[in-house]
């Protein structure tokens, strides 16, 4: 199989063109796509969600010639590859042969994409409101939970994500109405977004103090899962569907967590 056919099936699953149509729309910036393609025949792919040396690592143990990542292994532009990070991390898997494919908002923004996920694994089921809507997805939602109290919210999330580390900011309800973003999520505009819309919990990742007192000062629960933990489940998700597309052509897959990071 080539890396242009698994571009393809990665695309008919999460269009490459949300990431563009998202970035024209909302002001963003992303770099989904092809990394590096090392050429040939691919017989191997490990998915992880980020290019690291570790992941490196299990690739070169398996064989595979191939990692399909999420956050892209190339975000800005390099300034060099010997120095810079993730330079030597490409260099390293040009070195070894190792084709690199990265989708990033167009899956996080996807129908059944990682913000889906999110919603589904804490009890959603359809969006009310999506605050960044696209053609054929969107991101950032509220939407209604079976009602609980908020420490029973959160221990639930932390088994469904496999969460290793989650921080609860309890308000003074019950959790009903729930706002979420997937990865980087707190943020001025998803704050607003979530009180606008009346949530009463509101969860994410890499929140900022002034953002919790904000929400906490608005009586809402806050549960913060880690950036990975938030992510990671649904990119298997995303996994297990690529993996299920692919079995039949005889390439090996993999998928790669970093348990360091949930």
């Amino acid at each position: 199989m080539r890396l242009k056919t698994i571009y393809e099936i990665a695309d008919g699953l999460a269009p490459f063109a949300l990431s563009r149509e998202y970035c024209e729309k909302y002001d963003s910036y992303d770099n989904s796509g092809v990394q590096l393609d090392c050429g040939g025949e691919v017989s191997g792919v490990l998915f992880s969600l980020d290019l690291s040396e570790r992941a490196i690592g299990r690739a070169k143990e398996l064989g595979a010639n191939c990692i399909f990542t999420h956050h892209p292994a190339i975000f800005r532009p390099l300034r060099a590859l010997e120095q810079d990070g993730a330079g030597k991390r490409i260099l390293a898997c040009a070195r070894a042969g190792i084709s690199v494919l990265s989708a990033h908002l167009n899956l996080d923004a996807a129908e059944g994409g990682i913000d889906d996920c999110l919603m589904r694994g804490l009890g959603g089921t359809r969006a009310k409101a999506v605050m960044h809507p696209l053609e054929g997805g969107g991101y950032g939602k509220i939407y209604s939970v079976p009602t609980c109290a908020a420490a029973e919210f959160a221990e639930k999330a932390e088994a469904e994500f496999g969460a290793k580390r989650v921080t609860l900011y309890a308000g003074n309800r019950p959790v009903r109405k729930v706002a979420s973003f997937c990865g980087a999520g707190t943020d001025d505009e998803t704050v607003a977004f979530a009180l606008r819309k009346g949530a009463d919990t509101f969860v994410s990742s890499d929140a900022k103090h002034h953002l919790i007192a904000e929400l906490a000062d608005a009586g809402l629960n806050v549960v913060l899962l880690t950036h990975y933990a938030a992510e990671n489940y649904g990119f298997y998700q995303f996994y297990l569907k690529m993996n299920e597309k692919m079995k039949e052509s005889g390439v090996r897959t993999e998928f790669f967590s970093d348990e360091r990071f949930l």
